[in-house]
């Protein structure tokens, strides 16, 4: 059974932008409703794929504002802010904004300009941000993902924030694409850590180790198969010929990096929804690249 009441399935959403590259805020709720229609269990709003560090501060609020709207017609929706910037600061304010507007959790990055700060001054930052940001009936889930941050915590950096905060720091978002890492959480951990694996290929194996579930980029096509492994598991089965399809398909997409601009792309060619650009220093998929991406991954009429 789910071992936290965050568990499930998650897409980390994009974020329709207009030509000007400014928020699309009128577009949100829709594109909110139609990943509620797929089975997800709910989104993140700016994270990696929804291009969060692109935006300022009065953008993402913005942001979280317009999805707020999904809770009208889909009340059990999830939805989880990314809030995490280097500035302490800027990061309580947006963390406090997102849950004085019912978001479910917050996923912060850790503070990725100076990559050699030490761990007790890492320590010192979070304890700052869940005292001044995080209420006591909701969650803070760390964003592990060094390849972009550059910041690495270990298994006891994570039992010391477990330790101080036993329930508002929940778990962790493990994007390291690490099959020992996750087995790892998992040993150490059990049902204590909400791990959700940003791999779409290590899916099944971070369940079998407990992991609460999963938030990724490729959900945004492929959520009705990963809600088929997640809905297995909780029914004590497996379903290895799904998995072995969402492996094929990770392979593809991340052929196709970054996720960003190649899923906006899809989404436009698959499900016909606006062609959305990429907000710069990302620049939008050419049109060859992805009419391949397209015919590789939709050959075969399954999603």
């Amino acid at each position: 059974m789910p071992n936290h009441e965050l568990a499930g399935v998650y897409v980390a959403a994009i974020t329709p932008l207009r030509s000007d590259y400014s928020p699309d805020i009128e577009a949100i709720p829709a594109l909110l409703r139609f990943y509620a229609g797929r089975g997800n269990h709910g989104a993140l709003l700016l994270g990696t794929t929804g291009e969060g560090p692109s935006f300022s501060p009065s953008e993402r609020i913005a942001i979280y504002k317009a999805a707020t709207a999904i809770k009208a017609t889909h009340p059990d929706f999830r939805l989880l802010a990314g809030t995490g910037t280097p500035s302490l600061n800027e990061s309580i304010d947006l963390t406090k904004e997102a849950f004085k507007l019912g978001f479910d959790g917050a996923i912060v990055l850790p503070p990725y300009y100076f990559r050699t700060a030490s761990e007790g001054g890492l320590l010192q930052w979070f304890q700052q941000l869940i005292d001044s940001a995080v209420p006591e009936d909701r969650y803070l889930l760390y964003y592990h993902i060094p390849g972009v941050s550059g910041v690495p915590v270990n298994l006891e950096f994570l039992r010391k924030l477990k330790q101080l905060y036993p329930t508002r720091f929940a778990g962790l978002k493990d994007s390291t694409g690490n099959k020992d890492f996750a087995q790892a959480l998992g040993e150490t951990f059990g049902s204590q850590l909400a791990v959700f694996t940003g791999n779409d290929r290590l899916l099944s194996h971070a369940l079998e180790y407990q992991a609460a579930g999963c938030i990724t980029a490729m959900a945004n096509f492929a959520s009705p198969q990963l809600r088929t492994i997640w809905n297995a598991y909780q029914r004590g089965d497996k379903d290895e010929s799904t998995q072995i399809q969402l492996n094929s398909w990770r392979s593809i997409l991340e052929n196709y990096q970054p996720y960003a601009p190649t899923l906006k792309a899809l989404l436009a060619k698959k499900y016909a929804l606006p062609r959305w650009p990429a907000c710069p220093p990302l620049i939008d998929l050419p049109e060859d690249a992805a009419t391949k991406a397209y015919q590789e991954l939709f050959t075969a009429e399954t999603i």
